[in-house]
């Protein structure tokens, strides 16, 4: 007897069902808003993945051969994040003896990451490989935090394991060399421009029902040395503690 006529689940679904079911995986699915709309980033909020430098979106199927970054747009993928959390958030109020139902604001702290990742060629066919630089920025959600009238600013949530994969969230994705500053600042400056927007506004998102707004502090500890020599001291590569003494 196949698995299927036994618990009546088909195992190997047909691309179309997948592609639907990853839909609501990836960022661009989940509706929110921003409370002042953010300067110069559309309102719209079905947005997956887009072109890391002409900005048009596109499905995952249909990439052009010359493509050489894919990104999601940073709110969206903030979003999806959150969304990732939702459990947690929920877990983080009842285990705090918090009302269930409050609206925040809620601090939530990002740790952004930003590294080349070596050489990712292929080889295709006959002859060489064709030695190809590849650079990645992410982030991780590191804490969320709410104020509550009695004890003040109560942490419900904190990343276990901050510098594991599994809580790293890509957000754009170059074909480049890290030492490559132009084609960084081009990729890079639209995805810097919508965080610095983020920071003077909040987000409206529906959490376990309730709609609920969130303030986002960024971080930028994850940054390679090489990469930012601006970003010096405790706040540079991979490290788990977050320095302030510049801020």
């Amino acid at each position: 007897r196949t698995v299927k006529a036994i618990t009546g689940r088909q195992i190997f679904q047909p691309l179309h069902a997948l592609r639907n079911a990853e839909k609501a995986l990836l960022p661009g699915y989940h509706p929110f808003e921003w409370k002042p709309p953010l300067k110069n980033v559309s309102t719209s909020t079905d947005v997956g993945i887009i072109d890391g430098l002409s900005g048009l979106n596109r499905s995952v199927d249909e990439y052009p051969v010359d493509a050489i970054s894919k990104r999601f747009r940073y709110d969206s993928a903030l979003v999806s994040a959150l969304k990732d959390l939702e459990e947690n958030i929920l877990e983080g109020l009842k285990s705090k003896d918090l009302e269930e139902y409050l609206s925040g604001p809620f601090i939530v702290v990002i740790k952004e990451s930003c590294d080349g990742m070596g050489d990712v060629s292929e080889k295709h066919g006959c002859g060489p490989a064709v030695p190809e630089k590849a650079v990645r920025f992410s982030f991780t959600i590191m804490n969320i935090s709410v104020t509550n009238s009695k004890n003040g600013s109560v942490r419900i949530f904190e990343e276990a394991k901050p510098n594991s994969e599994l809580c790293c969230k890509p957000v754009c994705l170059m074909l480049a060399d890290e030492s490559d500053h132009e084609t960084l600042t081009a990729i890079l400056g639209p995805l810097i421009a919508e965080r610095e927007s983020m920071k003077c506004s909040e987000l409206l998102l529906e959490i376990g029902g309730i709609r609920r707004s969130f303030k986002f502090i960024f971080r930028g500890t994850g940054y390679d040395e090489k990469l930012v020599r601006e970003v010096e001291g405790l706040e540079a590569s991979g490290s788990v503690y977050i320095c302030t003494l510049c801020d």
